[in-house]
């Protein structure tokens, strides 16, 4: 089925003239009439509305760019001038902005056919999703970009938007088994996203091959695709438990690893990073910066429409309010300490792997996930990438993160690509 293909692959077969963007796009929606009653992966789609752009897309007489013709998902926090947005809360059920987020408009640009917007957590933030697991009902996608992880799993859509507060690209795409991209901090525009935290939220990607990732990369920075490059032989990469190794789950340790031994098999220069102690204070730095930034972002709804608000979210703003300018402020210097840190520590290696996940998806459906091994890095502002190299005891997506230099993200690219092909052979 079309439906299967990797963007990249429908992109290609779209230029060469081999199908339709209208074939490719009737059989994301026969999958979507198919599974999504079960997996609910989707917030809002309109199967005229998306036929009527891949025809538009088939009779133009020429491509309109490198994206012509093939579908992508939308995270229901991010604008759309057709479409409602919803941010998965019942305050703005139904809400049509009028416009369209900047990403949004630079992919239609490049000629992708938006099918449709796929379920957030509430705000992107705390209360579990609608959403399975396509892989196991029972068990939580991840959140919160959790039907972008579910859709692009369940080869409902090609690619689709995900957002990084927390985890909240990088727990999706583990959990359900595709690639989680989080470029680094501000390289994506978020014009027209929902504001969570403005000092870490970032625009990523979910897909299923990592040549998607550049195609549609290429598309929202502005520059041009570069799907030939060199091939990495003896990249530096270092193995970094982080001081949250007490919690992670025997299949992470497992998938690191393996990661482990078989990179250095295939070539790669690996060692061991401690990372200093000072590096322990990140998590509870993040938690502050988060929340606090958060209430502030909320306000309008907060002292308006608290009732209209989940108790999990209620929770966290209060707990946003309730910290002291002071404390935000430390918390803000100890990110911005370790970044320099860090930038330091990269001459030494050309990546990190971490866990990027403590396991498999927990089988709660009440839970989005541990976000804490991705949060920690998230407030570096580093790229990285969530790779699915393994499976746990339940036959479910385990996931590893690979990290790259604060700005690096092209070099990152390539290391990432060849770490999954030597883990995952095709």
């Amino acid at each position: 089925m079309l439906n299967e293909l990797s963007f990249a692959e429908a992109a290609a077969a779209i230029e060469r003239g081999d199908i339709s963007s209208e074939q490719l796009v009737r059989d994301c929606l026969d999958r979507i009439e198919a599974r999504d009653d079960d997996i609910k992966a989707w917030a809002y789609f309109d199967p005229e509305l998306a036929l009527a752009q891949a025809r538009a897309c088939d009779t133009a007489g020429e491509r309109k760019g490198s994206l012509h013709g093939v579908p992508f998902g939308v995270k229901d926090i991010i604008a759309t001038y057709d479409m409602p947005t919803g941010m998965g809360s019942p305050i703005y059920e139904g809400c049509r902005p009028g416009y369209d987020a900047a990403c949004v408009a630079l992919l239609r640009a490049a000629g992708a056919v938006i099918l449709g917007k796929t379920v957030t957590v509430e705000f992107a933030g705390m209360a579990p999703p609608p959403t399975a697991n396509p892989h196991n009902l029972a068990c939580t996608p991840g959140g919160s970009s959790s039907g972008s992880g579910a859709a692009v799993a369940d080869f409902m859509v090609p690619a689709a938007f995900g957002t990084q507060t927390a985890g909240s690209i990088h727990r999706p795409a583990a959990h359900c088994g595709v690639i989680g991209y989080k470029p680094t901090f501000d390289t994506f525009s978020i014009h027209g996203v929902w504001p969570a935290a403005q000092s870490l939220d970032t625009l990523g990607l979910l897909a299923r091959s990592m040549d998607d990732i550049e195609l549609l990369s290429a598309a929202l920075v502005g520059r041009p695709t570069r799907l030939e490059r060199s091939a990495v032989t003896a990249p530096r990469i270092a193995i970094c438990k982080t001081h949250l190794w007490d919690i992670v789950k025997p299949e992470t340790v497992e998938a690191i690893e393996i990661a482990r031994e078989t990179l250095a098999v295939k070539g790669a220069q690996v060692s061991e990073l401690v990372l200093p102690d000072s590096f322990d204070e990140l998590v509870a730095a993040r938690d502050i910066i988060s929340s606090y930034e958060r209430a502030r972002a909320t306000a309008h709804e907060w002292f308006n429409h608290r009732d209209f608000l989940s108790p999990q979210l209620q929770r966290g703003v209060a707990k946003g309010f309730a910290w002291k300018y002071e404390e935000y402020t430390h918390a803000m210097t100890v990110g911005a300490d370790r970044r320099r840190d860090l930038d330091a520590l990269f001459n030494d290696f050309d990546a990190i792997i971490a866990p990027c996940t403590a396991g498999e998806a927990p089988p709660d459906r009440n839970s989005t996930g541990d976000h804490t091994h991705i949060g920690l890095w998230n407030l570096l502002h580093v790229p990285s990438y969530a790779l699915p190299t393994h499976k746990g005891p339940n036959g479910m997506p385990v996931a590893i993160q690979i990290m790259g230099r604060h700005g690096a993200d092209d070099a990152l690219f390539d290391v990432a690509k060849w770490v999954l092909e030597q883990l995952v052979p095709a």
